[in-house]
């Protein structure tokens, strides 16, 4: 809702994508690929593209919140489904920050917005958006806030990893991943705003330090007038 919300704000047309025909909602098949249910995911990806494949066709950009699944149809996509149609929704499939990014660069996005209270914001990286280097387009995206400073924390996996933090087999590996780093720059950093987009980032953090990490589409959402 908050990047329907910037978006619109910002001047687009955005079209939520639904389950297609009454069918159960759309996924991107992550959840079954880091589980080693291939030909499950495959099936979702199969999904995922029948319904996009209109939108594709025209040129319309398809925008994402979370990295491991948006950037799913740029890799694993292609991996499962060596076809044209996976090759162009890889094209055209963006982060939300990506599509940001691009936008500011063509000259065409403007958002009125208003600074925080909080003039320092921590952002840590979600593992596919620095594999996939598009944490400058985080940087960018954020750039928009009025005087607000952005800090990478400096870090590897947050620990979660999806669904290992959730195993309790895995528990104490991954509390030890987060307090490499991520844990210990948040809680040297109590005043600061704490910005992470992964769904799984912002679960590790909370049951790391009590603290609430939020998406940067939530941030833009909240600083407009």
């Amino acid at each position: 809702m908050a990047a329907n919300q910037v978006l619109r704000a910002a001047g687009y047309d955005v079209h939520l994508l639904g389950a297609q025909n009454g069918d159960r909602p759309l996924c991107c098949g992550r959840t079954f690929l880091a589980t080693g249910m291939v030909d499950k995911a495959r099936t979702e990806a199969e999904r995922t593209i029948a319904a996009l494949k209109p939108y594709v066709e025209h040129g319309v950009p398809i925008v994402g919140l979370e990295p491991s699944c948006l950037l799913g149809m740029r890799d694993e996509f292609i991996s499962m489904l060596p076809s044209g149609e996976a090759a162009e929704l890889a094209l055209n499939a963006l982060l939300f920050e990506e599509f940001i990014a691009r936008e500011i660069d063509a000259g065409r996005f403007k958002l009125n917005l208003k600074p925080l209270v909080q003039k320092r914001a921590l952002l840590h990286g979600h593992c596919h958006q620095k594999a996939f280097a598009a944490m400058p387009a985080v940087q960018k995206a954020l750039s928009l806030v009025p005087e607000l400073k952005v800090e990478i924390i400096e870090s590897s996996c947050c620990g979660m990893a999806g669904s290992f933090g959730y195993d309790a087999e895995h528990y104490q590996v991954s509390m030890q991943m987060a307090e490499l780093s991520l844990l210990p720059a948040l809680r040297s950093s109590p005043d600061a705003l704490i910005v992470a987009d992964g769904t799984s980032c912002r679960h590790q953090i909370h049951d790391g330090s009590q603290r609430h990490a939020i998406h940067v589409a939530s941030l833009l959402a909240r600083q407009l007038k």
